[in-house]
């Protein structure tokens, strides 16, 4: 759920961009505001992906010392379910009659921002035979 971040100077600030997700690009100021912005140049991008029902590119690996941008882990999971549902061409419809929820349920829960219980991502996951497993380093 750590996605490898490029900080470089530029002109005025840093600018920002993602190895694994191109469409995330932004800057600033300085390097912490730049770091941060690139958290939500992140999340904007991957709201991309789930409009379009296109799978997001997992993590690469840091290189050493290379800076990360962390999701969190319910941001995570609907990356995952979303990856999930594009690899068994599940529809969100599709998925609404596997849980027995109304399609506008699943529509919030495909929403990135909207916040959800990761109860209920792991709920979706299961219903399509995948589990959600958590794990502590």
């Amino acid at each position: 759920m750590r996605y490898p971040v490029n900080i470089e100077p530029a002109e005025s600030g840093f600018f920002v961009s993602f190895p694994d997700i191109p469409e995330a690009l932004t800057q600033g100021e300085t390097f912490a505001e730049a770091l941060a912005m690139g958290k939500d140049a992140l999340e904007t991008a991957l709201e991309f992906y789930f409009e379009d029902e296109r799978a997001v590119p997992l993590p690469s690996k840091p290189e050493p010392g290379q800076s990360v941008v962390d999701l969190s882990p319910s941001l995570w999971a609907k990356v995952l379910l979303l990856n999930e549902m594009v690899a068994q061409h599940v529809r969100p419809v599709d998925l609404a009659r596997k849980l027995s929820i109304r399609p506008q349920e699943v529509t919030r829960l495909m929403r990135l921002r909207h916040p959800t219980k990761i109860d209920t991502i792991s709920s979706a996951l299961n219903a399509m035979g995948k589990s959600l497993e958590l794990f502590v380093h």
